[in-house]
């Protein structure tokens, strides 16, 4: 009976990137569901606590089923997924009723087995992300397609006043997409951070929109060692959301392959150019901490160089050689270098957006600025330091907006 569910699983686009073993432990967990024309799955405002895959069929997804409001949002077919709002909304009640047009045959997922899903697996948080960006933009366009037509049957006073109406509901909508979005995004970025013994970590995270491009993880090593990762992605919002995600699982698998940081990041870029039709690209840090030897090894992909506090608190900056960024060029230039960390010492890690930061008057905040600002923060655990100088950067910014991702990393020796 697994094995029959498992055949169905890879029929799925959501599922189409998960190994045989996780397809596995997808087919265990969900459960076969079928139904008729008419049948109701269930009425908006219900709780739910599970999504659905349709393995065939269609159904309608309906706001205000029954009401002289009614409308239909959408209609989902074989492959596609629906029942996902309601595992992301605080107290777990549908947003819309969903109704079968033809006979179905679904497979039902609890929200426990998703969650685990997404944290075992990003590639299918990215996929889900994705999909989320298409139907932003088919709803976007068919309100615009309902709007004209009402523009036609209404007096102008009315068609304004309900144009003004469903504009209303479209950006509450929308917004609640996104915020579901973002929260994808957060559960792929680490819940926790693994403990490293004589070292203490960091890390702090800001998007500039409800989802960003910037991104942090920490992988452990054999042989006592973490992979560190930071990086930037060149875009913003939902495509750059995208292209993170993908980064993120390709450097998490590339990691464990190779002991070079520079053959991690030149495996990922590999991997980037063939699935880069939009030309984007993301700057990288990755970096070995061998708590051994008390050494941090890295390689940079056009990102910002790190900087170091000595035990005295004195900051100082490595030669900064050439790194290229990754998902441009077949080959790109790497600048791989060794630093030590000795007892009391403060490495920190940061994202273009700390130091591009702007005040109300539009001056940056630069980098002798974040220098400072790391000095002054140095005292307590790594998390502090993080957390510290991400309050001097929103000080800074006042009341101007913020245009670009923040992301900070500090690994601490201890004294």
């Amino acid at each position: 009976m697994v094995e029959d569910k498992a055949a169905l699983i890879r029929q799925v686009p959501l599922f189409a990137d998960l190994h045989r073993a996780e397809v596995d432990v997808v087919a265990a967990a969900v459960r076969e569901v079928t139904a008729a024309p008419g049948d109701l799955l269930f009425a908006e405002g219900d709780p739910g606590d599970r999504l659905f895959v349709i393995v065939s069929g269609k159904v309608e997804v309906l706001k205000s089923l029954g009401s002289p409001d009614e409308r239909m949002l959408a209609v989902r077919e074989a492959g596609e997924f629906f029942g996902e709002m309601s595992l992301f909304e605080p107290d777990g009640r549908r947003t819309a009723a969903v109704r079968a047009m033809t006979p179905l045959h679904l497979l039902e997922m609890q929200r426990a087995d998703f969650e685990q899903l997404l944290h075992h697996d990003p590639a299918v948080a990215y996929q889900m992300v994705r999909t989320l960006s298409l139907r932003l933009n088919h709803s976007h366009n068919t309100t615009i397609a309902d709007l004209r037509e009402k523009n036609h049957q209404l007096a102008l006073a009315y068609a304004e006043l309900k144009a003004a109406q469903a504009q209303l509901i479209e950006k509450e909508r929308l917004e609640k997409e996104l915020e579901t979005a973002r929260w994808i995004q957060r559960s792929i970025l680490p819940s926790s951070l693994p403990g490293v013994p004589g070292y203490d970590l960091g890390a702090f995270l800001m998007p500039a929109r409800a989802v960003g491009g910037d991104l942090y993880d920490f992988i452990p090593l054999p042989d006592h060692r973490l992979g560190v990762v930071i990086g930037d992605v060149s875009d913003k919002g939902v495509p750059a959301a995208i292209f993170m995600a993908l980064t993120y699982s390709l450097l998490r698998a590339e990691a464990v392959r190779w002991e070079s940081p520079s053959a991690v990041l030149q495996a990922t870029n590999r991997h980037l150019l063939g699935m880069n039709e939009a030309g984007m690209f993301v700057t990288v840090l990755y970096g070995v901490l061998d708590s051994h030897h008390s050494s941090f090894l890295y390689a940079r992909a056009g990102h910002e160089v790190p900087m170091r506090l000595d035990p005295s608190g004195k900051v100082e900056a490595p030669q900064r050689g050439r790194g290229q960024p990754l998902g441009l060029f077949d080959a790109p230039d790497l600048d791989e270098r060794s630093i030590g960390l000795p007892p009391g010492s403060v490495l920190l890690m940061y994202t273009d957006g700390a130091t591009d930061l702007t005040d109300p008057q539009g001056t940056r905040f630069g980098l002798d600025r974040l220098r400072e600002a790391v000095c002054a923060s140095r005292a307590g655990t790594a998390q502090a330091i993080c957390d510290r100088v991400w309050d001097v950067l929103d000080r800074y910014r006042g009341s101007s907006a913020q245009f670009d991702d923040v992301a900070l990393l500090a690994i601490q020796a201890s004294r």
